[in-house]
């Protein structure tokens, strides 16, 4: 679904990622972990396009993205991307929130839109908040309602940056049991998180970055009980 090549990107004279290389398989779900600055939310960026890679490889579904040439919007259109920052409009009801990609991007019908939207919120738990503003919200109700949006769009992979990250901790098993539904309905997912747990339960693969590379990935059985690298035992010891 997703493979990476040398894939390089600076900010000026900084060099977040370098010659970073990444198979994502179909229905797979890749946990990237290592510690903040190494570089993992800048990669599920540049997978999206919201940052523009300085040189290597990024092809999706088999297709090499050129960022020049090709239509970013339809590649985003596959690849869905749910945020640390739930990003919702506020004067907009939790359903609309929902519709409004399809009916605006995609052209669905309004009716349509919203049998679907209301599909969706069933599906994260939500269906009786379907008119309810965002601001009536729990912080993890509203990061349910940005993955019933980002699934409104039936992207092909979906990649979540730290989705928990700006949580309190009674609010974080519910997003991620959302997630951990998705993962099992064979959704392709990449996601970077501090939630170790999850990692062990629901990933198929654990990357560990750091400075920018990817130092060691492996099953997370291996990877959380045997690491190989020094840089991975040290990571772990000092979070596990």
């Amino acid at each position: 679904m997703i493979k990476i090549e040398k894939l390089n990107k600076k900010f000026g004279d900084l060099h977040v990622l370098k010659d970073v290389d990444m198979v994502v398989k179909e229905n797979d779900v890749v946990v990237l972990i290592g510690a903040s600055g190494s570089g993992k939310s800048t990669l599920l960026r540049c997978l999206n396009f919201l940052e523009i890679k300085n040189d290597g490889k990024i092809i999706i579904e088999e297709k090499e993205i050129d960022p020049k040439s090709d239509n970013l919007n339809k590649v985003r259109e596959r690849v869905g991307m749910v945020f640390q920052h739930f990003n919702l409009f506020p004067h907009k009801t939790v359903l609309e929130n929902v519709i409004e990609a399809p009916t605006m991007v995609k052209g669905l019908s309004k009716a349509k839109a919203m049998k679907e939207g209301k599909d969706l919120l069933d599906k994260v738990g939500l269906a009786d908040k379907a008119n309810v503003y965002p601001s009536k919200l729990s912080g993890g109700q509203k990061q349910r309602v940005a993955i019933a949006r980002a699934l409104a769009m039936k992207p092909d992979i979906m990649l979540f940056d730290e989705p928990t990250s700006a949580l309190d901790p009674e609010l974080v098993g519910e997003v991620l049991s959302t997630m951990k539904q998705l993962a099992k309905e064979g959704m392709t997912m990449v996601v970077v998180t501090h939630e170790m747990g999850f990692a062990k339960e629901v990933a198929d693969w654990v990357f560990y970055m750091h400075d920018g590379r990817i130092v060691e990935k492996g099953h997370p059985e291996d990877l959380f009980n045997q690491p190989k690298e020094q840089r991975t035992q040290d990571f772990l010891s000092s979070i596990l």
